[in-house]
C-alpha cells in the first residue's frame, strides 16, 4: 500500500489554512458592513424634525396645531411621516383637512383648511362649525339667542355657510324673527350698532352689507334686505 507523500499533506494544510482565512475576512467585511448600516440607520432615526412651517390657519394658533400634530418637542423626522402627521391633525374637530408635505427630510410644511365656526346656539350651548359639527368651546362668532324651529334649521344652518367670514365678523347676534308674511325671517345685529332684516333666500346678500352701509356714512339704521336695500335711519 502507496503512502501519501509529505508533499501533498502540506498542499492541503496550505489550502485549508486559506480558505479560513478567505472566511474569517469575509466575516470581518460582513461584520463591518451591518455596523455601518446600523450607525447610518440609527443616524437617520435619530435626525430631529429642524423646522414646522403652518399655513391656513385663523382660529387655531400655530402652537395648538404643532400640539396637535404631536411635533411640539421636534421629535425624530423619520418615525413621523407626513401621513401620519396628517391623520393626527384630521382627528380635530377644528380641522376639515390637513396638506402635510416634507422637504429636506427635515422640514414639515402643514397647510390647513379649518372648520370654521358659524354661530353659537344659545339653546344648545354649543357652537355649530362649517361641517355641521357642534362643539361646546365657545369662540367669536355670532349668537343665535332664540329657538329656530326644526324645519327651517338645516336650511338655516346651510344658508350661514353662504355668508363671508368678513360679515360673521362683524355681527354680533341673530335672533329668529318671522312675519306673517315669511316664517323664514332673521335679524342679524351688527357690531356696528346697525340692524339686519334677512330670509333664508336672501343670505347671500347680506355679503354686500359693507359696501352697502358705507353708502349712508356713520348713520346708523335697519337694512332690510328681506324686501330690497331699504335702509331705514335710526334717530339718535
Amino acid at each position: 500500500m502507496t503512502k501519501p507523500s509529505r508533499t501533498n499533506m502540506t498542499s492541503k494544510k496550505v489550502k485549508t489554512t486559506k480558505k479560513r482565512r478567505v472566511k474569517i475576512g469575509a466575516v470581518l467585511i460582513f461584520l463591518v458592513l451591518i455596523i455601518l448600516s446600523v450607525s447610518i440607520i440609527g443616524g437617520i432615526l435619530s435626525k430631529p424634525i429642524t423646522n414646522i412651517y403652518i399655513s391656513g390657519n385663523y382660529y387655531l394658533s400655530d402652537q395648538k396645531i404643532i400640539e396637535l400634530a404631536k411635533l411640539e418637542n421636534y421629535p425624530s423626522a423619520a418615525r413621523n411621516f407626513s401621513v401620519i402627521i396628517k391623520n393626527r391633525l384630521e382627528k380635530n374637530d377644528w380641522i376639515i383637512e390637513a396638506k402635510v408635505k416634507k422637504k429636506s427630510f427635515t422640514k414639515v410644511y402643514i397647510d390647513v383648511t379649518e372648520n370654521r365656526s358659524l354661530f353659537f346656539d344659545s339653546n344648545k350651548n354649543a357652537t355649530m362649525l362649517f361641517d355641521g359639527t357642534f362643539v361646546k368651546e365657545r369662540v367669536s362668532s355670532p349668537t343665535l339667542v332664540n329657538y329656530v324651529p326644526d324645519t327651517i334649521y338645516d336650511a338655516f344652518v346651510d344658508s350661514m355657510k353662504i355668508i363671508s367670514e368678513d360679515v360673521l365678523d362683524r355681527t354680533s347676534e341673530i335672533v329668529y324673527n318671522p312675519n306673517d308674511v315669511d316664517v323664514e325671517r332673521f335679524l342679524f345685529v351688527m357690531k356696528d350698532n346697525n340692524y339686519v332684516y334677512l330670509t333664508l333666500n336672501k343670505f347671500d346678500s347680506i355679503n354686500n352689507y359693507i359696501s352697502i352701509i358705507k353708502r349712508f356714512g356713520e348713520k346708523k339704521g335697519i337694512l332690510y334686505l328681506d324686501s330690497g336695500e331699504y335702509f331705514k335711519i335710526l334717530d339718535n
